[in-house]
């Protein structure tokens, strides 16, 4: 039983999220109270504000929330992140801004204690007001209350004028309200619709990449603006037995040519894969797809050029990724989505790295099943079924805002599914954001390339000559939403998402 101090229930009359983010109705708070009252729940949700931007401003970030969590904050979803300029003192670094939910059995003040500890233990001393720090841990929600003491105040005071601070805290939420609490939390807005519109009055989306404010991915050492064009994955294949290029790049130096080549060829990411996840593949063990994916991993990390590309390595296995990335790899792209491998999530997490999770029911060898294909809503159903993988990523360590998502094309998915999904991009968005902003947001890849039903639609049995077909299914995507594209030719992929970025750029001018 925590004793609150000066604690004040959410105040009434408020009536739900504006109507274009909530479908939720009928909320009851709390009663008013005043002046001292006892809380019997063992447990309240919080919101808790990161800033960073002395040091290494991500360390700083993965060390707070190690901290937090072995105080005993258990951590439940994450904001994007944000780099920001500075706010009141403007001469000093660029800042990292986020946010985390989550839950604790700490009272407000205790929490209150652990948080400045934690900013004391990664390096905080006492300096200016707004002044530059290497970690800025505050509070602002705990549960349904609002909490004022000399030490304390809840909602925190200045939430509502900070672009920072608001952008990631939407984050947090679903634009369909889930709980009485995240109603409170609405209710303790200056606009009567709630924080919504307290967002949309600061300028809401149309902020980012403006003034000084964008999302951002944290991959090697860079910070990733995905939305200033889109991103083109270049595959290279290790086995003997894909279907479009299987055996043609088993030898190292095959492999290193390849990858020279879409160097070259302008790629961004160059995603390695040494096991086939064609339909009815054989699964190989960790073993031999390190024994395939090693040797060429060492030497390609030798290429002139490589050094600002992105490596990314196509593996279910956590053994298989925690190699890859000891030999520079900077992405794991799993095609399970965590559910073939019970440590990959945890082994990802400590690797501290992005990580790509694709919509998969099954495995390879039963992905084509006619269980596996049946779907009343695909849209509605791969949401449903990604969002599940990313709360499980976030839950086991993953930040949300390392996570990329994939709709698997092709993977346990009719060639009429595969069409539904590269039309339905923005329905995939707007139904994960009933859940979760922060993951509606996430960079979304897409992978048609010279895959089957591409061949079907087309009367192309051999999968080389499906480029063409390729090519507009990846103009499909980006149009709609699109923010990487997997794909087997560079050269030619590269100009249709230029392409596609100016008709975007034009539309948005």
């Amino acid at each position: 039983m925590n004793i609150f101090k000066n604690v004040i229930s959410a105040k009434h009359g408020f009536r739900g999220a504006a109507n274009k983010y909530s479908k939720a109705t009928g909320l009851c708070f709390l009663h008013s109270v005043s002046n001292s009252v006892e809380v019997h729940s063992p447990e309240q949700e919080v919101v808790i504000a990161l800033g960073s931007n002395v040091g290494n401003r991500l360390d700083n970030f993965n060390e707070a929330l190690r901290l937090m969590k072995k105080s005993g904050i258990q951590i439940s979803r994450h904001g994007c992140l944000y780099e920001t300029e500075p706010a009141y003192v403007t001469d000093q670094p660029l800042f990292l801004n986020s946010a985390i939910r989550g839950v604790t059995k700490l009272a407000p003040h205790e929490l209150l204690r652990v948080l400045k500890q934690i900013e004391k233990d990664i390096g905080r001393t006492e300096g200016i007001r707004y002044g530059p720090r290497p970690i800025d841990l505050d509070i602002l929600f705990y549960g349904n209350f609002k909490i004022h003491s000399e030490s304390l105040s809840v909602p925190h005071e200045r939430i509502w004028e900070r672009p920072f601070v608001m952008a990631p805290l939407i984050d947090l939420l679903g634009s369909a309200i889930d709980s009485d609490t995240v109603g409170s939390w609405h209710s303790f807005s200056t606009q009567k619709c709630g924080l919504f519109e307290s967002w949309e009055k600061l300028g809401g989306e149309q902020l980012i990449g403006k003034d000084g404010m964008r999302r951002v991915l944290p991959i090697g050492n860079r910070l990733l603006d995905w939305s200033q064009k889109t991103h083109v994955m270049g595959i290279l294949n290790l086995t003997p037995d894909s279907f479009s290029d299987g055996g043609k790049f088993q030898s190292v130096d095959a492999a290193v040519s390849q990858v020279q080549l879409m160097i070259s060829e302008g790629v961004d990411i160059i995603d390695i894969g040494a096991q086939s996840t064609r339909p009815f593949a054989t699964r190989i063990s960790a073993e031999e797809e390190l024994d395939r994916l090693i040797p060429v991993l060492e030497a390609v990390g030798q290429i002139p050029g490589v050094e600002d590309k992105f490596i990314s390595v196509d593996t279910f296995y956590s053994k298989v990724a925690s190699e890859a990335v000891n030999k520079g790899a900077h992405l794991i792209n799993d095609v399970s989505g965590g559910q073939l491998d019970s440590d990959m999530l945890k082994v990802v997490s400590g690797l501290k790295v992005p990580y790509l999770a694709m919509h998969m029911r099954g495995n390879p060898s039963t992905m084509q099943s006619s269980e596996n294909l049946k779907y009343d809503d695909v849209c509605k159903q791969v949401s449903s079924e990604l969002y599940s993988r990313v709360t499980e990523a976030e839950s086991s360590g993953i930040p949300g805002w390392s996570i990329i998502l994939d709709p698997g094309i092709g993977f346990s998915k009719k060639s009429e599914d595969n069409l539904d999904l590269l039309m339905g991009l923005p329905s995939i968005r707007e139904e994960i954001g009933l859940k979760s902003l922060a993951a509606s947001h996430a960079p979304i890849l897409i992978g048609p390339s010279r895959k089957r039903f591409l061949g079907d639609i087309c009367k192309q049995p051999d999968a080389n000559r499906r480029d063409p077909a390729t090519i507009a299914a990846v103009t499909a995507g980006v149009l709609g939403g699109a923010n990487m594209v997997r794909v087997h030719n560079v050269r030619d992929n590269l100009d249709a998402v230029r392409l596609c970025d100016a008709l975007l750029k034009h539309r948005k001018s």
